[in-house]
């Protein structure tokens, strides 16, 4: 076909210091500036808590991921993972149409949540503004990996010194924030345990970005070192900030307005006295890393299944000649972020997000566990068995609780 290149090979060419950046910024980008508030409104003064767990349930599946990346290291990542462990095509199909939902869904959660902190400081159509962000993602994606990865790189950054500013803004609330974490089921209505469990499943959609790193894997250099070790160290990096962020808000209190806000942490350091629109502006940059990776990595899933006929037409499973990049499934993915980004409420989408990865997330820890049981190769990372046993009970046990909030 014109315009399309005569292979399926994606170029390797991003390394390890590109590729941990690119995760800390998707991971860090909407779950610190974005849903912190709708995880304060969740779960008040145990959010810190909240995020912990969140951070446990990603972490088990972060270590079974970081095996399985170098095992298997496709872009269909867990798409390849399940059919390889379980030699049922259905089943790894079904695992990539889950993920695709995943990814497309937390695309349009991120752009929605990047247009609401735009419009608390400028006056802009929230319709024109969500057109203009998306086909702005679209484009950088179409560009190429490695473009996106320096861009990523140099936009993390800054939202690490954005963050690390707001940690000072709010050092008094950090200092108190024990004492206010151990005073918050007091002060919660009803039960805590369900406050901190609803907050711990909107907090889950803070960490998926590692699981974006998987599908990078075609485009990776030396996939099987760099890849685990990059997973791990951005899973490192955000959950440090994650727990200090969430802390320091609690810790300052008035918890109700914070989470009522368009942009908690803008608010929290102005009322530190900080002005708020460098803050604001630095947010911005960062936050729409996520829905970089996440059209980045929902694009090379549908470019997968298009490749290898999992339900896809042929077309999306292309290169083209000129980017050399999926172009047709990243258009494809844009238009449908785009719809999304439109239509959907912010909450509603980051809650179906968490359904559908956890279901992923435990086809990942799964296909661990029969990988381990055949055989146990050199070159890959050897996480214990007893990890993705853990992974999956928890990722169980979490899909069950939020099935359960959900229809209650």
């Amino acid at each position: 076909m014109s315009g399309e290149a005569g292979n399926s090979a994606l170029k390797r060419e991003v390394g390890l210091v590109q590729l941990t950046f690119y995760g800390t910024g998707t991971i860090l980008g909407a779950g610190i500036f974005v849903v912190i508030g709708e995880v304060l409104g969740e779960a008040g003064g145990l959010a810190p808590l909240a995020y912990l767990l969140a951070a446990v349930v990603a972490l088990t599946t972060a270590l079974s991921y970081s095996e399985m990346a170098a095992r298997v290291p496709t872009a269909g990542g867990p798409v390849d993972y399940v059919e390889r462990a379980f030699g049922l095509r259905w089943l790894g199909s079904l695992a990539g149409w889950a993920l695709i939902v995943a990814n497309v869904v937390s695309a349009a959660t991120i752009i929605t949540g990047f247009v609401a902190y735009l419009s608390s400081f400028i006056a802009v159509s929230d319709w024109l503004a969500t057109i203009l962000v998306a086909l702005a993602v679209v484009g950088v994606a179409a560009a190429g990996m490695k473009e996106s990865a320096w861009l990523m790189t140099a936009t993390t950054l800054i939202g690490i010194g954005t963050l690390l500013v707001v940690l000072w803004a709010l050092r008094d609330g950090f200092v108190v924030a024990p004492q206010a974490i151990a005073a918050a089921p007091a002060r919660i209505d009803g039960s805590a345990g369900a406050a901190l469990l609803g907050g711990a499943f909107l907090a889950i959609y803070s960490f998926i970005g590692f699981g974006d790193m998987a599908q990078a894997a075609e485009e990776v250099r030396d996939v099987k070192r760099v890849l685990p070790r990059a997973m791990l160290l951005s899973l490192a990096v955000v959950v440090l900030f994650y727990l200090s962020v969430s802390a320091a808000l609690v810790g300052v209190g008035e918890l109700e307005e914070l989470a009522a806000a368009q942009a908690p942490l803008v608010l929290a350091a102005e009322r530190e006295g900080w002005p708020a629109l460098p803050i604001a502006l630095a947010s911005l940059a960062v936050i729409v890393n996520g829905a970089l990776t996440q059209v980045i990595a929902s694009s090379r899933l549908l470019f997968d299944a298009g490749r290898d006929g999992r339900g896809a037409p042929a077309t999306l499973g292309r290169l083209s000649a000129t980017t050399g990049t999926p172009l047709a499934a990243t258009l494809t993915v844009g238009g449908i972020v785009l719809g999304l980004a439109l239509l959907v409420p912010l909450k509603q989408l980051a809650t179906a997000t968490g359904f559908a990865i956890l279901v992923v997330f435990i086809g990942v820890n799964a296909s661990l566990i029969v990988f381990k049981r055949r055989e146990q190769p050199d070159d890959v990372p050897d996480v214990p068995i007893l990890v993705p046993w853990i992974g999956a009970f928890v990722c169980s046990g979490a899909l069950i609780g939020q099935l359960a909030l959900y229809l209650a």
